[in-house]
């Protein structure tokens, strides 16, 4: 055979190579939809024609953990499920969840003793603040829950400004009675004094 009577294969261009790759990545997406339309299918149905899982965590507007809930196939697959946020309710998933959930109790209960505790202490002390006022009592400014929160401190006791509650500032000296909130079902009243400033330069 002669030179010229050589089969020779054609080169492959660098256009087919792409378009082979190009074929093979856009296959990609279709399999993750196969693959996520297969899952969808063997989630748990409701009774309402949604997807029933159990929640690993709290979400706002929708349940607490431990709760199993109700709803649409594509948030669940788009969402809860990709979060972490829920599980199909097994009923190891729900042993598991309920472990957790015993733990997270035990941790909320020692909290609340502690805040109770503080409380307590608080309902048996009295702060006293000095602040400028005239010569009727009346306060050239006026005393509010940060100066409460900051006397507090300097008898070693933490109350954020935002867990008293006034009615509002306090412009006169005297007694009050304050409102202590450390949390929903732990609030009390504590007494604070409002005295003149030993330091007052006179009325204005």
């Amino acid at each position: 055979m002669s030179e010229t009577d050589t089969a020779v294969a054609p080169p492959q261009t660098a256009g087919s190579s792409k378009g082979k790759a190009a074929s093979k990545s856009s296959s990609t997406p279709r399999s993750d939809r196969r693959s996520r339309r297969k899952a969808g299918s063997q989630l748990p149905r409701g009774p309402r024609g949604g997807v029933q899982l159990l929640l690993i965590q709290s979400v706002e507007h929708l349940g607490k953990q431990g709760e199993v809930v109700e709803v649409k196939r594509g948030f669940a697959l788009n969402y809860l499920l990709p979060q972490g946020l829920a599980t199909i309710a097994t009923d190891h998933h729900r042993r598991m969840v309920e472990k957790h959930r015993a733990k997270l109790d035990e941790i909320a209960r020692q909290r609340m003793a502690s805040l109770r505790a503080v409380l307590s202490e608080l309902s048996r002390t009295s702060v006293t603040i000095e602040a400028n006022a005239n010569d009727e009592g009346h306060l050239y400014g006026s005393v509010g829950s940060t100066e409460i929160s900051r006397s507090l401190k300097q008898q070693d006791l933490t109350v954020l400004p935002d867990q008293i509650i006034l009615q509002g500032p306090l412009k006169e000296v005297g007694l009050y009675t304050v409102k202590i909130r450390l949390a929903a079902d732990v609030e009390g009243d504590m007494k604070v004094w409002v005295v003149p400033s030993s330091s007052e330069g006179g009325s204005k």
